[in-house]
């Protein structure tokens, strides 16, 4: 085995870059933990600059585009359920699935699969 050559990918740049736009998109839902509305803002402008790049990148962008609507529904209907109690422990559920869902996404769009959310209304397809 000779070492002095580096090791090739199977993988083309194209594929690689569209993989590594998949994973940032998934994970920039997390930037709006740092700063308001970012993590709805980020996805939504890296998905519609990248999105003719690769088709892939589209795909993770749609995917992340639902989760992010469907999110502001149910946090919708949770902040309601707060009079009745019920909606404090489901806000607290959805700022979980929003954390590992955009984990979960992120490590799959490095994989190269496209990942739907589980729980996500389908505006976009």
């Amino acid at each position: 085995m000779d070492l002095s050559k580096p090791a090739q990918s199977p993988l083309g740049p194209e594929e690689i870059n569209a993989r590594q736009w998949g994973l940032i998109i998934h994970l920039s839902i997390l930037a709006g933990y740092l700063l308001p509305l970012a993590g709805f803002i980020a996805p939504v402008l890296i998905w519609q600059l990248k999105k003719h790049d690769h088709p892939m990148i589209d795909a993770h962008g749609k995917n992340v585009a639902n989760w992010l609507l469907s999110l502001l529904i149910y946090g919708a209907v949770a902040v309601l359920l707060v009079f009745v109690l019920i909606g404090i422990p489901l806000l607290w559920g959805l700022g979980i699935l929003n954390i590992v869902f955009a984990i979960v996404g992120g490590i799959k769009a490095n994989d190269g699969v496209v990942w739907a959310y589980p729980f996500t209304i389908r505006f976009l397809s």
